[in-house]
């Protein structure tokens, strides 16, 4: 058996594509998302020995229900990849709602952390493991009605280059921007246009083989999966 890989939001865009494409090359992916039809679906296409839970990575115990019994099952992930996140409908941030803003806020900030924090504590007690935490081109640059977005998104590479420095040696944390896929939130923000840009079956022909790669020399360095 290949590399133990545990991902978020595994139910359709990246994540699916991500999960095809690891369990292609076989290794075993343990994974979660929100919707308990997708969950049901992929374990009757995958199956054994790979892990599917429906988990909503914004509710803190089940996060810590889902950790504490695959901990029990597995060893402790050799790659975690934070995927799971939304993106607002496009507005001017005064516009838009306190509810769709925490929404955003707990799935795409708190969301990682709380994976981080129910799963992490096991890899830094073996001292090994790739923690893969997914920003974006927003994660570092910005455009208007995506402010929220925008948000979450820099947040995500100021913790986890932080998250880096705490690390033992034989670890690292990587923010990595995906690049620009046509995905459903991509269609949220671009309209009929996103359909112009790369699949997420396309795009996973290259970010599995470059995810696999990362190292712990790579540690808290802003990455970019190859165009």
């Amino acid at each position: 058996m290949g590399k133990r890989i545990l991902i978020t939001g595994v139910s359709k865009g990246l994540g699916y594509a991500m999960t095809e494409g690891f369990i292609q090359q076989g290794h075993r992916v343990i994974g979660c998302a929100r919707s308990v039809a997708a969950i049901e679906k992929m374990k009757d296409s995958f199956g054994a020995p790979n892990d599917f839970t429906n988990i909503d990575v914004a509710d803190e115990q089940q996060v810590k229900n889902w950790a504490t019994e695959i901990l029990a099952k597995y060893e402790p992930p050799d790659i975690l990849i934070n995927n799971a996140a939304i993106v607002n409908p496009p507005a001017p941030l005064w516009e838009i709602p306190s509810e769709e803003f925490s929404q955003l806020i707990d799935i795409n900030i708190k969301g990682v952390v709380n994976v981080i924090r129910h799963f992490v504590p096991a890899m830094v007690e073996k001292q090994q493991g790739i923690i893969v935490n997914f920003s974006s081109g927003w994660g570092r640059s910005t455009s208007p009605d995506v402010a929220p977005y925008c948000a979450s998104k820099w947040a995500i590479e100021g913790l986890t280059r932080s998250l880096a420095q705490e690390l033992p040696a034989g670890m690292a944390a990587i923010p990595l921007n995906p690049g620009i896929i046509h995905t459903d939130m991509l269609s949220i923000c671009f309209g009929e246009s996103a359909a112009s840009y790369t699949s997420a079956s396309k795009w996973a022909l290259k970010a599995v083989p470059f995810i696999l790669k990362l190292k712990p020399k790579d540690n808290g360095t802003p990455l970019t999966v190859p165009g």
